[in-house]
């Protein structure tokens, strides 16, 4: 049987800083007692640093054609690799990579994400679903070259809707780096009785709901959604909303488990103004433990918001 070997993969569009991370990584270690293959399936402006290199087998690889399991096996062979770095072709499908290309034996281990801040808007608009694809799958995720207002911008967006198991960091022009979390508590009052979430509040309120559930425990929120039932909830039904991420062809339902005894007297697609009580639950659709579960004080039928979709 072959030997498991672990794949690191950064990716990101070019001059985004990845040859810069790898630089950074290999300096600082990252290849001690090692023997390192390094795909390079891209050539920006900067350059492996010579020190970075040592013990490093470096293989230009931008032809995704000729990246065959044949291929990887080949260079397995004759490197003999301990592990494994690919500084991934931002242009590339990573689908297309990691479940075709691979050997079954190159496991992936991680996926680093590089962003310029400065051209995020630019590519998210025009290369979205390469974009989020990237930043979807990553297990970290850096934007670097921040100003204060590319950082304020980007905390806007509330791109942990796309992905909120990455760690995400935001990083300055001269090295310093912060948490996309900027430790404020909430974005919301949550001293009121009832805390009513405006309808262009609904991602962050479900962030910050999934995330840090207990800051609303025992506390009662308001807000508008789209009803959903299903055999799935058991109990429960969902309300929420529809979030495009990126483009028209990548819209997902993020939707929050209530309880109500007159659940059955709702339909989906119904959409409701729902009051309602948070607590904590274990449920069948919460992968691996406990979420938030909303019991249902109150449901009045609504209007659609405009629009009806959030949007980042």
């Amino acid at each position: 049987m072959a030997r498991e070997i672990p794949v690191y993969m950064i990716v990101g569009f070019l001059d985004s800083g990845k040859t810069q991370f790898i630089n950074g990584v290999l300096e600082e270690g990252f290849n001690e007692g090692e023997r390192t293959l390094l795909l390079s399936c891209e050539e920006g402006e900067v350059s492996y640093h010579p020190r970075a290199l040592d013990g490093v087998t470096v293989i230009q690889a931008d032809d995704m054609d000729a990246l065959t399991i044949p291929y990887f096996q080949k260079l397995e062979k004759q490197y003999k690799p301990t592990q494994i770095l690919v500084e991934f072709n931002g242009m590339w499908s990573m689908e297309e990579f990691c479940t075709r290309r691979l050997p079954d034996n190159w496991i992936l281990y991680q996926i680093m994400c590089m962003v310029d801040a400065n051209t995020f808007d630019v590519y998210a608009k025009n290369m979205g679903q390469l974009m989020m694809e990237k930043i979807r799958t990553a297990d970290m995720i850096v934007f670097n070259r921040c100003t204060p207002e590319l950082k304020a911008s980007l905390r806007k967006r509330n791109l942990r809707m796309v992905n909120r198991r990455a760690d995400i960091f935001l990083e300055d022009e001269g090295g310093g780096s912060e948490d996309y979390r900027d430790g404020t508590v909430s974005a919301f009052d949550l001293t009121q009785p009832v805390i009513e979430i405006a309808d262009d509040d609904f991602g962050v309120f479900y962030v910050e709901v999934m995330d840090d559930l207990d800051m609303y425990l025992h506390k009662t929120v308001k807000f508008k959604g789209v009803v959903c039932q299903d055999k799935r909830f058991g109990d429960y039904f969902t309300v929420g909303r529809h979030a495009m991420v990126c483009c028209a062809n990548d819209i997902t339902y993020f939707g929050l488990p209530c309880s109500w005894e007159k659940k059955e007297t709702l339909k989906t697609r119904d959409w409701v103004e729902v009051t309602a009580k948070v607590r904590r639950c274990s449920w069948n659709l919460y992968e691996g433990g406990s979420g938030p579960l909303l019991l249902v004080e109150e449901v009045q039928p609504c209007e659609k918001p405009n629009p009806e979709v959030v949007q980042f």
